[in-house]
């Protein structure tokens, strides 16, 4: 008997042995899978991070090519277009709807949601960007195709012949009005000249208005459009010797200096309009005057002066 009381003992201590052996494995098991990483999990969290760096690398270029795109729209927007005299584009439309398509959830459940967010914003901006800068490009490059026309276009002389600077009354900006006695706004330049002086265009184009029976302010007067947003508007002229429509070029005698309109001398008052707003016309006598004599306008145009209408 006592023999199988032995047995029975060591019957129970291998099974104690074995459950805690058992309880010991299922401890190092689970404080291997919650601590410490099997190979493969090693393998994948290396392939991710690999991941993370190539996107931090793309995101990197994907903002140099941002650069670039800004550059050549910062050219587009105060160079080329400058070059050519045409207004510059808006940041708005320049930009062409900065922000792409909504992708707020197209990336929920990954891992880096916001860096693949972030990213695919990015690339969408630079893809709308592009397509606009394209556009651009292809209008600036018709504009070089027909500078020729342009340049001869451009209202680019002085609209007196043989004038001296000094015979210049009143120049753009705001003046005293000699009838009204009132500051007022001056929308071109006032050249003093005797009655009969001649009277050319300043740049090839189309007559689109000639007032020959001196009523209003400006009396007689022509307007001719040059085309490329440009036209220019001849004012107190005594005689006209162009009718609306005809075509004239650059240094074509349209008519003759006057007094007519409201005035208070024989004088050629002379306006260059672009995009419909009137601009100062120094800036667009550089085919006539040297820069001293530039420099010499800007300052006589800065000192306070009375408009002779």
């Amino acid at each position: 008997m006592a023999k199988h009381i032995l047995k029975g003992d060591s019957v129970r201590r291998i099974f104690v042995d074995l459950a805690i052996g058992a309880a010991f494995a299922a401890i190092c098991l689970f404080v291997s899978f919650t601590f410490f990483d099997s190979p493969k999990e090693k393998m994948l969290k290396h392939e991710i991070e690999e991941y993370k760096d190539n996107f931090e690398i793309l995101s990197s270029r994907v903002d140099e090519l941002g650069d670039v795109i800004g550059d050549i729209e910062d050219k587009d927007r105060n160079v080329y277009r400058v070059l050519f005299e045409n207004q510059p584009e808006t940041d708005r439309i320049m930009e062409g709807g900065k922000g792409g398509n909504d992708v707020s959830t197209q990336f929920d459940g990954l891992t880096y949601k916001a860096l693949l967010t972030d990213i695919t914003k990015k690339i969408d901006e630079l893809r709308v960007r592009s397509y606009v800068q394209s556009c651009s490009l292809d209008e600036l490059y018709n504009m070089a195709v027909n500078r020729d026309e342009m340049l001869a276009c451009i209202p680019a002389v002085i609209p007196v012949r043989e004038i001296d600077i000094k015979y210049i009354s009143s120049y753009f900006g705001y003046r005293s009005d000699p009838i009204y006695e009132i500051r007022k706004f001056h929308k071109g330049i006032d050249f003093t000249a005797n009655i009969g002086t001649d009277v050319i265009a300043t740049g090839d184009g189309v007559v689109t208005d000639v007032h020959k029976v001196s009523m209003g302010g400006y009396g007689k007067y022509v307007e001719i459009d040059h085309g490329f947003s440009y036209s220019t508007l001849y004012a107190h002229m005594n005689s006209i010797y162009v009718v609306k429509g005809q075509k004239v070029k650059r240094g074509q005698i349209i008519g003759s200096v006057g007094n007519t309109g409201k005035s208070s001398g024989p004088h050629l008052h002379y306006e260059v309009h672009k995009d419909g707003e009137a601009i100062n016309p120094i800036n667009y006598f550089y085919n006539d005057i040297t820069p001293t004599e530039y420099e010499e306008m800007i300052e006589l145009a800065s000192q306070p002066g009375q408009a002779m209408d």
